[in-house]
């Protein structure tokens, strides 16, 4: 399914996605919602290769379901990268290093925020890391990553 929405255009099933994080959202942390999302940002190439962001389409509804802010033009990428999944963990750490970047608009509503950064996949998690560690140097307080679905580590 992540596939399928990934490269083969089924965005309906991005509604589905974010229903399911919901569910699991609220199941496990309801009490300690952040402020606002983020999606992990596409670079330009990809993102017009692609037609849209996968993980733009699944925050939208999630956004919409835990009635919190979707902040789609929080952070950028600002280097294009190669995708993760064709490089080794030690390739990806470099790769991600410094990709990304907080708007100017966004300064002051990150410092002491709890932000949320939403994905479809994870699997080594350096995406994640390297935007949550950007986002704690411009004063975030805590960072929360959630993603739809996990490659097993005997994968990559």
């Amino acid at each position: 399914m992540v596939l399928a929405l990934k490269f083969g255009h089924q965005l309906a099933l991005a509604p589905l996605f974010a229903r399911m994080l919901r569910d699991a959202i609220l199941q496990n942390t309801p009490d300690s919602l952040p402020d606002f999302l983020c999606a992990v940002p596409l670079g330009e190439n990809r993102l017009r290769e692609r037609g849209f962001n996968q993980a733009t389409e699944i925050a939208r509804p999630l956004a919409q379901h835990l009635g919190i802010p979707f902040a789609v033009q929080a952070m950028h990428r600002i280097r294009e990268t190669s995708q993760q999944s064709s490089l080794t963990p030690d390739a990806r750490v470099k790769n991600v290093k410094n990709a990304f970047m907080l708007d100017e608009a966004w300064l002051s509503k990150v410092k002491g925020a709890h932000i949320a950064i939403v994905d479809d996949v994870m699997t080594t998690g350096m995406t994640l890391h390297e935007i949550a560690t950007m986002l704690k140097r411009f004063g975030a307080e805590k960072v929360t990553n959630y993603v739809f679905a996990r490659t097993p580590p005997h994968f990559y």
